[in-house]
């Protein structure tokens, strides 16, 4: 009966759905994360009679015919994009990207890694690094005696002395961008790689050519909406209980056909 592996399908779609809810639930307080939606699509049909086909009897054309789904598979985990709150910390090496853009920081591989955790760090050598310990592009080294950090909106990094009144330039944070944000690789430690579907790397300066600006003192909260989230998940909940009631009445109907003498 096919009832029963489409019913199978519509449950571990359900569980699927779950799955990805329970992560963006178990992500609200993570800096700079995006929710994620399960997306799925019908499987292939059974053609027991197509539309359009002409009648042996007196030639009249089937308006619609009887096609027969197969159930449902996953088609897709899209991220959500969407421009988290800002919430102040008043930390002088964290910043927060209002609008468009990826901080890039170097991995251990040498591959480039990119995020929205503008919480930063310094190494023991004054290097700005990320919360594990990977360097931002480009390098900026604090010197041990600067007695104050300061980075605007456009990137650039200052750091003041006591000895001197003006200001020293470090350098300056740059933004990457792409075209296709969604197909970036989510691979943890809120950092992403560049893929064929996310298109390469667009770097420039923050607020230049449609990139977002930094704020420092701040840093980006998760745009998980909870009361979103906990409706999706009942929704979830009642379609896996549906399937699992079709998947009941079927071995009910076939228990009564071997019954039947």
């Amino acid at each position: 009966m096919r009832a029963l592996h489409i019913a199978a399908t519509g449950m571990a779609a359900q569980t699927l759905k779950v799955e990805v809810v329970s992560n963006n639930l178990a992500n609200m307080s993570t800096t700079g994360y995006n929710a994620r939606r399960a997306e799925f699509a019908d499987l292939h049909y059974q053609q027991m009679s197509r539309a359009g086909t002409i009648t042996a009897a007196d030639g009249t054309v089937l308006p619609t015919g009887i096609q027969i789904g197969l159930g449902v598979r996953p088609a897709a985990v899209t991220v959500m994009l969407a421009q988290g709150a800002l919430s102040q910390t008043g930390g002088d090496l964290d910043v927060a990207i209002e609008g468009r853009g990826y901080l890039e920081v170097t991995l251990p591989s040498g591959q480039s890694g990119y995020t929205r955790d503008g919480g930063l760090k310094r190494s023991p050598d004054g290097l700005i690094v990320t919360s594990d310990g990977y360097p931002v592009v480009p390098g900026i080294t604090i010197p041990n005696d600067a007695r104050a950090i300061s980075i605007n909106a456009a990137g650039e990094v200052w750091a003041y002395f006591a000895d001197r009144v003006q200001p020293e330039q470090l350098g300056a944070l740059t933004l990457a961008a792409f075209a296709n944000e969604k197909g970036l690789e989510a691979i943890g430690s809120n950092l992403y790689l560049e893929t064929a579907a996310s298109g390469p790397a667009i770097v420039g300066a923050p607020g230049e050519d449609g990139l977002g600006t930094l704020r420092q003192g701040y840093l980006e909260d998760s745009s998980v909406d909870a009361v979103r989230e906990v409706t999706e998940l009942i929704k979830a909940q009642r379609g896996y209980e549906l399937n699992a009631k079709v998947i009941s009445a079927a071995d009910q109907m076939l228990a009564a056909t071997t019954q039947v003498r």
